[in-house]
């Protein structure tokens, strides 16, 4: 019998044609029933024509389906992927305006920092929906795989409180595996890692090659590198004073730690702006997610003419979704970095964490290694960043203010740029802005409001951040469409959830 496969936020272009396209790449998997699913109906449309096209084209005898009716879409499933982005890109530039007011640049938001959790408290809620759709109507042995942010903690909700055993997938640690291999000047499948931390702080604790440490020549290799050397500054004096190299890319990076962009006047001499946004552009994810929304919209007629992918090994990019229902389905064994549990595979991280670490995928499902301790100073980044996480988590099930606030006055960029009294006007902001995607608030929120009628604003400052592109026009974008049709797909890989859909409003 065909294997069914529900896509929830499958309103999003690139990411979900990829994950069709590398499922159905696999001869035994050509069969698979896919259920898309989205509260965006034009989005959702759109992307079922595209997908029902490349299945057609391709000769394969997969079905795909797309409704409104989310548990109808989960029903039966062996598998479900959860992209969405709750609240849209509305809610997005909120994470983002908002804290510049009190001097957080951000260059993505959608991790960690004020950004990130906030994005937290608007995803949290609706994964827990979509565990309980799961657990009542979906196929015995269900597997959830989140490619949402904030990976670490929406994973760690789903599992905590969403009764569904949820495996959080990010494909940043493969990226730095082929800088690595770069600059080494080493074919890639020549090396061995080991890679271990936390999504988006995730370290390579062990590189290899033939049984030969290659940790200690990562440093020099990366310096005079002619093009890393430049966009990855931040990356490279993490690995000169750490020791490790880190899997998030620069501008990621500079967000999660209190070093590189706590003065506004210091944050260019970190970052690269003269390539990708990724690199630590103030707001770049938020602007290059803009213009591939507005881009999409208006050039679907021509993806649509345009010819279909070819599913072929080739072609099938290096997402881990596809991987493990491979391996699941087949019992051939595949190896991957997964965000679980942590139950003991890094030592000196917290047991009910969730961690980023090996594993190896089979019939008989996944299983996980003992890493063992990370590295003290990785270790001590990592568990910053875990507290947070923590109480962002429970601040998100419970509509704890409190402890919203305590979590955003431990963010280590947050603190490092303001005082105790501007993160609490800060989040009583970011709620009022945000009511209407925050329901567990309701009650905190109409406080809120009222406190910042009566309070002195402490959130003056007027900038649109230290280094801030323009958001291009459409006009602007038509003069090189392939380019346009390229970006699409690369920000939503980039950042796993570019053109998702909004939760409904309550």
């Amino acid at each position: 019998m065909a294997i069914k496969v529900a896509m929830i936020g499958a309103g999003s272009v690139g990411f979900t044609r990829t994950l069709v396209k590398d499922i159905l790449t696999v001869p035994e998997l050509a069969d698979t029933r896919f259920a898309l699913t989205d509260i965006n109906k034009r989005n959702l449309d759109m992307v079922h024509q595209l997908i029902k096209k490349d299945i057609e084209a391709n000769r394969k005898p997969a079905k795909v389906s797309a409704t409104l009716n989310r548990r109808k879409a989960v029903e039966g499933a062996d598998y479900v992927f959860s992209m969405v982005r709750v609240g849209g890109l509305e809610a997005f530039k909120t994470d983002i305006d908002i804290p510049l007011k009190y001097g957080v640049d951000q260059c993505v938001g959608d991790t960690l920092c004020a950004g990130g959790i906030m994005y937290a408290q608007r995803t949290i809620p609706a994964l827990l929906d979509f565990c309980k759709d799961i657990r009542e109507v979906a196929a015995p042995g269900v597997v959830f795989m989140n490619y949402a942010n904030p990976m670490a903690m929406n994973t760690w909700a789903c599992n905590t409180y969403g009764g569904v055993r949820t495996i959080g997938l990010c494909h940043g640690v493969h990226g730095g595996c082929c800088q690595i291999a770069d600059v080494l000047k080493i074919p890639l499948d020549e090396l061995d890692f080991i890679v271990a931390g936390i999504n988006h702080q995730t370290w390579y604790i062990s590189v290899k090659h033939r049984g030969k440490d290659m940790t200690g020549k990562l440093l020099p290799a990366f310096e005079k590198h002619p093009v890393y050397s430049k966009r990855e500054k931040v990356r490279i004096d993490m690995l000169r004073r750490f020791g490790y190299y880190t899997t998030e890319s620069n501008g990621h990076v500079s967000e999660y730690v209190p070093w590189y962009r706590k003065r506004s006047r210091e944050i260019r001499k970190w970052i690269d702006l003269n390539s990708s946004w990724i690199n630590g552009e103030t707001g770049g994810y938020l602007r290059v997610c803009t213009e591939s929304r507005n881009w999409f919209e208006t050039d679907f007629p021509n993806w649509l003419k345009a010819p279909s992918p070819e599913y072929t090994p080739a072609n099938r990019s290096k997402e881990h979704g596809s991987y493990i229902i491979e391996a699941m389905a087949t019992g051939r064994v595949y190896r991957g970095h997964f965000n679980v549990v942590n139950h003991g595979c890094i030592t000196n991280l917290p047991e009910d964490c969730v961690v980023e670490a090996p594993g190896y995928v089979d019939g008989n499902g996944m299983s996980t290694p003992i890493v063992g301790a990370l590295p003290l100073a990785c270790a001590a980044t990592c568990n910053a960043s875990i507290q947070v996480q923590r109480m962002g988590v429970e601040a998100a099930v419970h509509g704890d203010v409190m402890l919203l606030k305590q979590a955003m006055l431990h963010d280590p960029l947050t603190a490092a740029v303001c005082d105790p009294p501007e993160i609490w006007q800060l989040v009583d902001e970011m709620l009022v802005a945000q009511a209407q995607w925050l329901p567990q608030y309701k009650r905190e929120i109409a406080k809120a409001g009222k406190r910042l009628a009566n309070e002195k604003r402490l959130g003056t400052k007027s900038t649109r951040g230290a280094a801030r592109k323009e958001t291009r026009k459409l006009s602007q974008m038509r003069r090189d469409a392939k380019a346009a049709r390229a970006m699409v797909a690369a920000a939503e890989k980039a950042g796993k959830d570019a053109v998702k859909s909004r939760r409904k409003k309550r």
